[in-house]
């Protein structure tokens, strides 16, 4: 009988610490995702270009709780815009200087180190420097959508350089 139950306790502790694909492709179950299994890919077309992003949990385009992780390299900044609905952001590595208001000022900025955490209600125009590379993490309710201050602004109003 104690044969059996190391053998249960044994198997239990390999399928805890085998790694996770990155994602939550199964909603409703305990999932565990470790920093390498995290895989970054092009950011959504509505940012600048230039970062990646990781859906780590839900659907950002849809209905529903999600989280996602955006790494910016240095240099990459998101002009003023607002969110339809309210957006969390932490800063997971890097700083983030986030600053509010309809035009970037860079003078009016806070720096967010490691650990910080920025809650942002609907509605509020803020935009983004980041001096280096950085990774942060939006959690949100879906679906998400990015609405620039300046059309101008908006990466998916720019003509592609193949097209001009």
């Amino acid at each position: 009988m104690r044969r059996a139950y190391a053998v249960i306790a044994t198997a239990a502790v390999a399928a805890l610490l085998s790694p996770a694909p990155a994602g939550a492709d199964q909603v409703g179950t305990h999932k565990v995702l470790l920093p390498g299994d995290i895989r970054f890919a092009a950011a959504p077309a509505a940012l600048p270009a230039g970062a990646e992003a990781a859906v780590l949990y839900g659907d950002p385009v849809k209905e529903g709780l999600f989280v996602m992780r955006l790494k910016a390299p240095s240099g990459y900044r998101i002009p003023p815009h607002t969110h339809p609905k309210a957006e969390v952001v932490s800063v997971v590595a890097g700083r983030m200087r986030l600053g509010l208001g309809p035009a970037a000022d860079r003078a009016s900025v806070e720096e967010l180190l490691p650990g910080a955490v920025s809650i942002m209600p609907p509605g509020v125009a803020h935009y983004a420097f980041f001096d280096e590379e950085t990774v942060i993490q939006i959690d949100g309710m879906g679906p998400w959508s990015i609405d620039y201050v300046s059309p101008k602004d908006d990466p998916r109003n720019q003509i592609a350089p193949a097209q001009r």
